[in-house]
């Protein structure tokens, strides 16, 4: 499917709104029906052989939940705990999964006229899992599909398992 398409099928029904989330210096956003709720960070049990990124699982109310950090998973330089540090519980297909991110800007509303195409270049996101761009007067948003980017092979995320 080409970026193009990705971008149309996502925005079939109008202007669409996105969470908006900071990893490092870029701005990302993902689809706001896909949130089910935004905490502070605590340091979740660590799994056994669990790759890097996956920094382990928490009990949310009874469902334990893996805890995915996105500047590990995106190689950002650096992934310091703060403040400002959240994780966004996210509601995939009867899955839940938790993204650490640095920090959550706002929920945007983008028109299918404010999105473009994510240009063809090599990256750490697998392409199939970006949208597109999305930009509402200086502000440029990567727009990602975190279901596709979350049920990735290399994510080691069983859905049974979750």
């Amino acid at each position: 499917m080409s970026a193009i398409e990705k971008i149309n099928e996502s925005v079939a029904v109008g202007a669409r709104e996105y969470l908006t989330f900071k990893l490092d210096q870029e701005e990302y956003g993902i689809d706001i029906l896909k949130v089910q709720e935004i905490r502070g960070y605590e340091p979740p049990t660590r799994i056994a052989n669990a790759p890097a990124f996956i920094k382990g699982v928490v009990n949310l109310r009874g469902t334990i939940v893996p805890i995915v950090d996105m500047r590990l998973k995106f190689n950002c330089e650096s992934a310091k705990y703060d403040s400002f540090t959240v994780v966004i519980i996210l509601n995939l297909h009867h899955r839940i999964a938790g993204i650490v991110v640095d920090s959550v800007s706002d929920v945007m509303q983008l028109a299918p006229e404010n999105l473009r195409a994510a240009p063809e270049v090599e990256s750490v996101i697998d392409s199939d899992s970006v949208i597109g761009l999305g930009s509402l007067g200086e502000r440029m948003l990567i727009l990602l599909d975190i279901e596709k980017l979350m049920s990735g092979d290399d994510m080691g995320l069983n859905s049974d398992a979750c």
